[in-house]
């Protein structure tokens, strides 16, 4: 993400190549995530700033300005992934400038969101071409109609802290104490918490804590006037250094965390040049990446102070959602998922259901009862009827003798009450209920004899269909022998009477020769 230095370096860019020149053509093409969730158009970027000229840039933090000779100005937020190409002009932070040429060659660049063409104005005539590009779309752009004078004192500058660039005056030491003594959080988060100082973001708040040999968890509140100081001298000296190289990670010292906690692969070695390791934990949302043996733990840290508090109180506390630092910070926080939607959307589909319960159908019907009575569960709870309410189990009225109470009511020396019952009462109500819940055609009021003697109906006609089935299956098999046997006969008759003939007429011919 974009931070303090890196968005300096885009508007120092804007002030070298920009300033003084017309936008003779302006094009935005809509997105609603970065012109539609803070009030703006593609087609109000368009209509306001053609024709316009730019008279200065300005930062923020991480919010950047292009002031315009009148208003309304154009004010942008990087986001996770945003830039501001110039055509021709190397303006990427990294050494890897192959997404520059690929943009000059292919113009607009990919992902691009709006772009400034000037014209042809000053001694060397040219036209230059300008665009804001975000892949990710995480990125802000909005129209201020205020002068430029105010831009600060409304929203959304005015709900950030200091830049501790351009407000030296008031990022002070006295300033960053009082601060640190009224906030009862790590420091690391103290410092990404943009409502406290602006531009601050993951990696220079490493280098800051680093540098000023300083546990990232430590709570701000404990650190002593000799950390706070040292806490300061760090902060201004690494913003300082960042700016003046623009960013520009080469000339960044030697010494820096920076320089050795991006590792290749999973090979990779994380370690200072003298040996100490680097390792990573996460401090306010954000993975940090410390050196233990130089930044030691010399107060109440992260975790620490609010087991105490519980254990002293006795309650814990829940682990709730934590509040975002930033407007972007939930951007930073979230991973894309590696699944395709294709296969988030089988896996929804062919996710085996529960498995259910048997019906009366799976069971044979010789132990229908029983086995309904092992399946179901105890009389008094509530349950579906087959019109799909709540309902409740009704006590059975009974008639007759007393009934023998169940070894639980001798254990405990009482007798059956009006509201309980036996367990052979307890399966046959289990099983009228089940037997309905399975096959509704029931009456609702059938007794489980009544249900064995429908099964047996239904076993008995099956198994006359199957007798009727086999005795039609043997008739016709019988007449087709028959008709196999008269044919075989009448081949048999005909061949008798073909060789009768045949003799007849030899008998003739000798006959006649003779």
């Amino acid at each position: 993400m974009p931070e303090i230095a890196e968005v300096y370096r885009a508007a120092e860019y804007i002030r070298q190549h920009l300033v003084g020149r017309t936008l003779a053509v302006v094009k935005a093409q809509h997105d609603e995530n970065v012109f539609g969730k803070v009030g703006t158009s593609a087609a109000e970027i368009e209509k306001a700033l053609t024709g316009k000229k730019i008279v200065g840039a300005g930062q923020q933090g991480k919010y950047f300005w292009i002031t315009m000779n009148s208003p309304p100005h154009l004010l942008c937020h990087f986001g996770m992934a945003g830039w501001f190409h110039i055509k021709g002009i190397p303006t990427f932070y990294y050494k890897d400038m192959k997404k520059d040429k690929k943009a000059d060659k292919d113009w607009p660049p990919q992902h691009w969101k709006f772009s400034f063409q000037t014209k042809p104005e000053g001694s060397d005539k040219a036209v230059l071409d300008a665009a804001f590009v975000d892949f990710r779309r995480f990125s802000r752009v909005r129209l201020m109609n205020c002068a430029i004078e105010n831009i600060r004192k409304i929203s959304p500058l005015v709900d950030n802290g200091p830049d501790p660039n351009t407000d030296k005056d008031i990022v002070t030491r006295d300033w960053l104490a009082a601060l640190c003594q009224r906030k009862k959080v790590p420091i690391k988060a103290l410092l990404l918490n943009q409502a406290n100082i602006s531009g601050v973001g993951n990696w220079v708040g490493d280098e800051i804590l680093f540098q000023a040999r300083m546990h990232p968890e430590q709570y701000a509140n404990t650190l002593s006037d000799d950390q706070i100081t040292e806490l300061h001298k760090q902060l201004m000296t690494v913003v300082d250094i960042a700016i003046e190289t623009k960013s520009d990670s080469d000339e960044f010292p030697k010494t820096w965390l920076f320089k050795h906690r991006w590792g290749k692969g999973r090979k990779a070695i994380y370690q200072m040049p003298n040996g100490d390791k680097i390792t990573y934990l996460t401090v306010g949302g954000r993975t940090s990446a410390i050196v233990p043996s130089l930044q030691k733990k010399t107060g109440p840290v992260a975790g620490d102070l609010d087991a105490n508090e519980s254990k002293a109180s006795g309650v814990t506390k829940s682990k709730g959602k934590r509040k975002k630092i930033d407007e972007y910070e939930e951007a930073e926080e979230t991973e894309d998922d590696p699944r395709t939607e294709d296969e988030l959307i089988e896996e929804t589909t062919t996710k085996p259901s529960k498995r259910g319960k048997k019906s009366i159908a799976d069971i044979p019907p010789t132990a229908a009862a029983e086995e309904v009575a092992m399946v179901e569960s105890q009389p008094g709870r509530s349950r579906k009827s087959i019109s799909g309410q709540e309902e409740e189990d009704q006590p059975i009225a009974r008639t007759g003798p007393p009934q023998v109470p169940h070894n639980k009511q001798l254990k405990r020396g009482g007798v059956l009450a009006p509201d309980e019952k036996t367990p052979a009462e307890q399966a046959s109500n289990s099983s009228t209920r089940r037997t309905r819940k399975s096959n509704p055609r029931l009456p609702p009021t059938q007794t489980a004899e009544e249900t064995q003697q429908v099964l047996d109906e239904s076993n008995k006609k099956r198994v006359k269909g199957r007798i009727s089935t086999a005795t039609k299956g043997s008739a016709s098999t019988a007449k087709k022998k028959s008709s196999v046997k008269k044919e075989t006969n009448s081949s048999k008759d005909g061949g008798e009477q073909t060789e009768e003939s045949l003799g007849r007429r030899r008998s003739g011919r000798i006959s006649a020769m003779g």
